[in-house]
This record gives C-alpha cells, structure tokens and sequence, in this order.
C-alpha cells in the first residue's frame, strides 16, 4: 500500500513541479491517463480532471480521444463535483471543436441536463430544439461489477458504494452488511423508476414541484451560508475546551438522585462531550450575532405584540 502511495505521490511531483512544461515529458501518456483514472478512483475528482487536463495539453492526442476525455472531465463536474457550469463549457466545447465525434449527440444530452440544473428552462428547450435525440444523457459508471440494471442502464457496485460514501458519516455506519445494502439498493432502484415515471408524466412543470425545489434550494442557500460565516467565526482549541471544562464543573458532575455529587469526571474522559457543547454553545452565539447585524443592516421591525 506504501509502495503504491509513493509511486502516486512522485508522478504527481514530477507533473507538477519535476519537469519543465516547455520540454518534452519523459512520463508516457498512458501513465498520466492511467493516473488520472487512478485519482477518479480514489474519488480525488478535482485531481483527476487536472491530470486529464495535462494530459491533453502536453501530449499526442487524436481528435476523438480528446473528444473523449473532454466528456469524462465534463462528467466529473457534473456527476460528481455538481458544478454544472464547468461541466456545461466542456460539453459546449464538444460541440464546437469536435463536431464530427460520435459523442456529440451525448454531449447534446448533457448540455440540455446541465442548463436544467441551472433552472435555464428557456436555454434548455432551444438546446432540445437543436438535437435530434431526445433520450435521457447516459451516465457514466464507476467501476465494478454490475449490481442492478434499469433497462439499458447499468449501475454497479462502485455507484452503489458512492451513493453510501455522500451520506453523513453516521447513516453510513448503517450500510455496512450486504443485507443493508441491498436494501440501499432497491430503495435507489425504486427511485429512479419513480423519478423516470415523474418526468414523462411532465411532474417537473407541476407547479408545486417548481415551487418545493426553489424552496429546497431557499434553503439549502441558508444552510451553507450559515456553515460559511459561522465557520469562521468559531474555532476552538484545547486551551479553550479546559477552561470550559473548568468553568462548568457542574454540567459534567455525576449526581445521585438527591443532586448530590458523586463523582466529578476528569477531563480526559469527556473531552469529546466538552468540546460539542463548547463548540455548539459557541455556534450559537455566533449564530445570534449573524442574526442581529443582518436585523440591523436592513432595519427590520417585528411588531411582536400585532402576532395572533
């Protein structure tokens, strides 16, 4: 595992910083492509896309492997990385440097699935007005065996696994066997049936659908808003997490029934439980400040006494 590790560490040093770009490179462009995809892998996808992005600029490369590997990197932005407008560029530039690939009309597919995603309704029809092929993009697969089919579509274990690996760390501990994986599975299987059902029945024009995303969207907004300001604002140390301790020996105290106390735990043992409280008293406050400099920043009134 070390010896692997390694040879991934120094082909990246010398991509990056062990040869000159105006040179010609002394690693093989199977190996840079082979490392991009061993990135990919490893679920590194910003890495990955820079390797493919190496490789095409300092190497030999046909028309349709550029072709190809620009719909790789414009799937990882939009599959994995969810950064439609990068993804969308790459799919544009298939269309506009590589019109004779056979992967032009995919590209079409996800052209139109990324201004969709980008709520550019309007863009989005002239883009299906513009391609022949209507069929829902395809999506790319991660390795592994294949698990369950939808029809043509394939999904394997590795797009199974990922699905787990974006839940919060705490729900994943629950799919660990293969019983609660397979239950995973069917659940995912059955959404995507129903999900496929929803769009030919025309659901994503259903006003209510149209007015519950863009309040998801509200607030998922708010939600990493939050994460951003409040991030900053609140950080603890080890020094600060003593001093916490130590300034509510009665939060922690073990009590008889009475209240009396029996045991008073030393920090060793509770630092973990310390520092949440520490850090969620401390995201509060912050959060309370955010909350007062917005209220006066725009001059908000609350008439508490006119609420019924």
């Amino acid at each position: 595992m070390f010896k692997k590790m390694f040879s991934v560490l120094f082909v990246l040093f010398l991509l990056t910083g062990g040869c000159d770009q105006g040179q010609k490179q002394n690693i093989s462009g199977d190996k840079i492509r082979s490392f991009a995809n061993e990135l990919y892998n490893r679920y590194l996808f910003k890495q990955a896309i820079e390797q493919y992005q190496f490789y095409l600029t300092h190497y030999p490369v046909d028309e349709n492997e550029q072709a190809n590997i620009t719909f790789r990197i414009g799937n990882i932005y939009y599959e994995k990385l969810h950064d439609y407008e990068s993804a969308l560029a790459q799919f544009l530039k298939i269309r506009s440097i590589y019109p004779e690939s056979k992967i032009v009309k995919d590209a079409d597919k996800k052209v139109v699935a990324c201004l969709e995603r980008l709520q550019r309704s309007a863009d989005a029809e002239q883009a299906l007005k513009e391609s022949a092929d209507l069929e829902p993009p395809k999506r790319e697969n991660k390795p592994g065996e294949v698990v369950a089919k939808i029809g043509d579509r394939k999904i394997t274990q590795g797009d199974l696994d990922y699905k787990i690996k974006q839940l919060p760390p705490e729900i994943q501990l629950q799919y660990k066997d293969k019983s609660k994986k397979l239950e995973f599975l069917r659940r995912y299987v059955a959404t995507e049936l129903m999900y496929d059902s929803a769009k030919r029945q025309g659901l994503d024009n259903d006003k209510d659908v149209i007015e519950n995303v863009f309040q998801a969207k509200k607030t998922f907004m708010v939600q990493k808003l939050l994460e951003r300001e409040i991030s900053k604002k609140v950080k603890i140390t080890p020094d600060d997490i003593e001093l916490y301790y130590k300034a509510n020996p009665d939060k922690y105290a073990e009590k008889d029934k009475d209240g009396k106390v029996i045991r008073q735990p030393a920090l060793s043992d509770i630092q973990s439980q310390v520092a949440q409280d520490l850090m969620r008293e401390r995201q509060q406050k912050a959060y309370n400040e955010l909350m007062a400099s917005y209220l006066r920043a725009e001059n908000v009134k609350i008439y508490d006494d006119l609420v019924k």
